[in-house]
């Protein structure tokens, strides 16, 4: 299927943050793709062929088939390099990918916990838990316009999903969280972040 392919496809779910994502950075780099909704536990043929661990979101790219949102976000920053969402310096990279990895581990984990089995018994102690978890990194959110950064990148690409899902699993954030509610003023309204909501997703923060 892959080799007929002539445009790019990104099989994505509506409610994930993984496949938000994404989104995020295809509408923030202007990347024309295909967005093909997938709902969970009924993803088409030709998906369950493609990737072999039937998940999203998945980026078919001509003969190239990528999952795992970290590898399909870097490899769009790569082909589509303007404009950059990635430094260059080795070091804030490297600074970049290990942030990466700690909110992946204890923001998205938790989150998808959350999504699960939102009426759970574990899902009070997980919604504290990632609470207090998106609270311990305010400080950060005062140190440079973006999350360690003075311009946008895949970091923020990352963090914005799960700040816009907090209402939606039930979070608030107190008044000590200034920084991170301007945070999100400043994501939020960009075109890029706008355009890579589904309706979904849109009804997360629907009063």
């Amino acid at each position: 299927m892959s080799s007929r392919r002539s445009a790019m496809t990104l099989f994505s779910a509506p409610h994930d943050p993984w496949s938000h994502r994404v989104r995020i950075v295809l509408a923030e780099k202007g990347i024309a793709a295909d967005v093909v909704n997938v709902e969970p536990g009924r993803f088409p043929e030709d998906l369950l062929d493609l990737n072999p661990y039937h998940s999203v979101p998945t980026l078919v790219d001509r003969d190239l088939v990528l999952y795992d949102a970290r590898v399909i976000t870097e490899y769009l920053d790569e082909r589509y390099p303007h404009p950059p969402l990635m430094p260059v310096d080795p070091v804030d990279r490297a600074t970049l990918r290990l942030a990466t990895y700690r909110i992946e581990r204890d923001w998205y984990a938790t989150a998808c916990a959350i999504d699960a089995d939102p009426q759970g018994g574990d899902a009070p102690p997980l919604r504290r838990q990632l609470r207090e978890t998106v609270l311990a990194s305010a400080e950060l959110f005062k140190v440079r316009p973006y999350f360690l950064s003075a311009e946008f990148s895949l970091l923020d690409a990352c963090v914005a999903p799960i700040l816009w899902r907090l209402p939606h699993f039930g979070i608030d954030l107190p008044k000590e969280a200034q920084s991170i509610m301007r945070y999100a003023a400043n994501i939020f309204p960009r075109p890029g972040f706008r355009a890579s909501l589904t309706g979904a997703e849109q009804q997360m923060r629907v009063a």
